[in-house]
């Protein structure tokens, strides 16, 4: 991970797969793929199916962050979803240490790890389950600057996030304190 670079935390399911589209209708751009991963190895089950557009992998290797799968997937993200658009192995927030404490007022349950995972870092983070609960504990409990971007789960990934993200990225440090952005 490079120094002074901010961290694009991922999700899987909503930004890269658009799991809530119509099942009949796959989004234009993404291709359908049929993974088994952990909790879906029984041979006597369907495979999941996963839809991903091939052009996301460029896209997010082109913007000015250090990417890290935030994601269930978790390191399996690696196997099943890397090398399907073009990523290579990233890093990847361990969700298993979260000791069992529910979510603080209505947050989503990712938020807490991820503040903590960051530890003051800059970051963005997109996701299908952000609101501004989320928005609001991360400006009190997190010391640098961060973009929770909610990505819509019926959509995944458009060309107007990745402007999101890059403007953000080119933009955080032109604020004294900018803890949070709303958009």
């Amino acid at each position: 991970m490079g120094p002074g670079r901010p961290l694009l935390l991922i999700d899987v399911d909503g930004p890269l797969n658009p799991y809530a589209a119509k099942p009949q209708r796959r989004p234009e751009g993404y291709g359908t793929h049929r993974m088994r991963p952990r909790g879906w190895d029984d041979p006597h089950r369907r495979p999941l199916r996963v839809w991903l557009d091939a052009g996301h992998g460029a896209a997010l290797l082109a913007l000015p962050y250090d990417l890290v799968w935030a994601t269930t997937w978790e390191a399996e993200a690696n196997t099943w979803i890397a090398p399907r658009i073009g990523l290579p192995e990233l890093p990847h927030i361990d969700w298993d240490p979260d000791d069992g404490t529910p979510p603080p007022e209505g947050t989503f349950w990712k938020t807490r790890r991820v503040v903590t995972w960051a530890a003051g870092r800059p970051f963005a983070w997109i996701d299908d389950e952000i609101t501004d609960r989320d928005r609001t504990f991360v400006a009190a409990h997190h010391r640098g600057p961060a973009l929770l971007h909610h990505v819509d789960p019926r959509r995944g990934l458009l060309p107007h996030d990745f402007a999101r993200l890059a403007a953000w990225a080119d933009g955080y440090r032109d604020e004294p304190r900018y803890p949070v952005d709303r958009g």
